[in-house]
């Protein structure tokens, strides 16, 4: 289940609450009592760690990018 961020436009109150995808979004400030929540939107951050993913199984050649290697070389023009 997901974890939904709220902020209340009456009070400013800010929350997080654990909802699943399928449930209405919560409207009642649990800090004013006012029906002034909004959810709020924000990034997801994950990562995928481990064997098994596209990018660390599947690709193949050049095309690889392994979280943890250098990427390339960096040169510092003077």
């Amino acid at each position: 289940m997901p974890i939904y961020e709220y902020k209340c436009d009456a009070c400013e109150h800010e929350m997080e609450a654990l909802q699943k995808m399928s449930d209405e979004p919560l409207v009642v400030c649990p800090q004013c009592n006012k029906n002034a929540l909004v959810k709020k939107i924000s990034a997801a951050g994950f990562r995928l760690k481990g064997g098994g993913w596209y990018e660390t199984d599947f690709k193949s050649g050049k095309k690889k990018n392994i979280a943890g290697d250098s990427g390339g070389s960096s040169k510092s023009s003077d």
